[in-house]
C-alpha cells in the first residue's frame, strides 16, 4: 500500500471550505474527482484540517492510500490535469506508513492579509481584508505578543463548536508592514474554529483602545474577544512534519 502526501494550493473563494458538503462545492471533493480520474477508483482524500469558506490555502496538505504506484511527479502534473484552476497540487510526494495529514502534523502556520488602505485594489478582490483605518505596525506587533504561549483559548471560538479543550499553544504572532498591506503569520499546535480569524479582529480592536487581549485570553467568555476577521484574508501557509523545520521557524521569529 502507497501512502501518497499531496501539498495542495488554493483559492477558497467559491469554494464551502476544504471540507466534503453535501450542497455546496468544496475542495475536498474536487480534489477526490481528480483522484477518482487518475486512479480509476474512488480513494479516500484525508485532509490536515478544515478551512473554512471563503479561506485560501498556498500549502494544504492530503494524504492517499492506494496499492496503485505512480512516480510522484507524474501523480502531481496528472491530478492537476483534473483540477479546476483555482485547485493545484504543487507537490505529491510517497510517505512511509502510517503517515497521516492531521495526526501527524506538530503545528501549522497560518498568513492574514490585510489591504490597510482606503483605496481597494481590485486585484486582491476577494484575497485580503479591506480594512480602511490606519493601523500601527508596530503597536500591533507589541500586542500580538500576548498570543504567544499556552493559554485556554477558549474566548477565540466560534460558537456552535463542539470541541472541550481549548487550551492552545501559540509559537508566534508576527506583525509586518510591506505598503499598504499588514502581513500577520501565526503557528500554533492546534486551532480552534476560527480563532486565527478571532485573533485578528481582537488585535484590530486592541489597537483602537477598545479591547485588552490579556484580559480575553484564558476565559472562555467570547464576548471579551473582538470579531471575526472575514476569511477571505486567511490563508494556510504551512503545515509542520518535522520537529527540526518548525524549531528553525520559531527561531526565526524571535529573532
Amino acid at each position: 500500500m502507497a501512502v501518497y502526501a499531496l501539498t495542495v494550493a488554493y483559492k477558497g473563494t467559491r469554494y464551502s471550505g476544504w471540507q466534503v458538503q453535501k450542497n455546496a462545492p468544496s475542495v475536498q471533493s474536487a480534489v477526490q474527482d481528480a483522484v477518482e480520474r487518475v486512479f480509476g477508483t474512488r480513494l479516500g482524500v484525508t485532509g490536515c484540517s478544515r478551512t473554512d469558506s471563503g479561506v485560501h490555502a498556498l500549502a494544504y496538505v492530503c494524504h492517499i492510500e492506494t496499492e496503485k504506484e505512480i512516480q510522484p511527479e507524474k501523480l502531481c502534473l496528472a491530478l492537476n490535469m483534473h483540477l479546476p484552476r483555482d485547485i493545484s497540487v504543487l507537490e505529491a510526494r510517497v510517505e512511509e506508513d502510517g503517515f497521516h495529514a492531521r495526526y501527524s502534523a506538530l503545528g501549522k502556520e497560518y498568513l492574514y492579509v490585510i489591504r490597510n488602505s482606503r483605496v481597494r485594489d481590485p486585484f486582491a478582490e476577494g484575497g485580503v481584508y479591506q480594512y480602511p483605518f490606519h493601523v500601527d505596525e508596530n503597536l500591533a506587533s507589541k500586542l500580538g505578543k500576548a498570543f504567544v504561549g499556552k493559554h485556554d483559548f477558549g474566548a477565540f471560538m466560534s460558537a456552535g463548536s463542539k470541541i472541550t479543550d481549548t487550551v492552545r499553544t501559540v509559537y508566534y504572532f508576527d506583525v509586518r508592514r510591506e505598503g499598504d498591506y499588514l502581513l500577520i503569520s501565526t503557528a500554533a499546535d492546534g486551532f480552534l474554529y476560527n480563532m486565527v480569524r478571532i485573533m485578528v479582529g481582537t488585535l484590530l480592536k486592541a489597537c483602537k483602545g477598545s479591547l485588552d487581549i490579556t484580559a480575553a485570553l484564558n476565559t472562555p467568555d467570547r464576548g471579551l474577544a473582538g470579531p471575526t476577521a472575514p476569511a477571505e484574508g486567511l490563508y494556510l501557509k504551512k503545515v509542520f512534519y518535522s520537529k527540526k523545520e518548525l524549531e528553525e521557524r520559531i527561531n526565526n521569529f524571535e529573532e
